[in-house]
Formats: structure tokens, C-alpha cells, sequence
């Protein structure tokens, strides 16, 4: 089952940051799990299942964020990554 979040915002948020639309989109959502992992809401493995990547190119998408890839690590994410491997 797949859910959907509609965001209402002012087109000129999206021109800000000199991104199109759907460009803007992909920010949102990648920028949302990003936070969730930072926050230690989601795993890296359930992020990038998400986002359509493998577990270490969300990793590595982590510094453009600058977030640590071990900022909310504990051993229930690591039991999940192993369980998601």
C-alpha cells in the first residue's frame, strides 16, 4: 500500500531554490527522510527503500545534508539494517 502527502506551497519557494517542480518534489521528500534518519525516526535502509536507492547511496547522500551517518545509530537500527540487508 503506497500513501501520498500533498504539500501546498507558493510557486516562488520552488523558484528560490531555482529548482522546477518536480525537481522540487524529489528535494522535499528526499530532504524528509533525510530529517527522519537524522531524527532517528526512520533507518537508513527503510530511507532509501523509500527514496529507490540502495542503502549506501543514502549514506553517502547523507554529507550533502551534512548528516552524520551515525547520528541516531543504536542497536534496534542496526538489528533492522540486518534484518533489511
Amino acid at each position: 500500500m503506497k500513501g501520498m502527502i500533498n504539500i501546498e506551497y507558493p510557486e516562488s519557494l520552488a523558484n528560490t531554490l531555482r529548482l522546477s517542480g518536480k525537481d522540487f518534489e524529489s528535494e522535499i521528500k528526499t530532504s524528509s527522510l533525510v530529517k527522519l534518519y537524522e531524527l532517528g525516526k526512520v533507518s537508513s535502509g527503510v530511507a532509501a527503500s523509500v527514496l529507490g536507492l540502495s542503502r549506501l547511496d543514502f549514506l553517502e547522500l547523507l554529507a550533502k545534508y551534512n548528516v552524520s551517518v551515525l547520528c541516531a545509530y543504536d542497536t534496534n537500527d542496526l538489528e533492522e539494517d540486518i534484518a533489511n540487508a
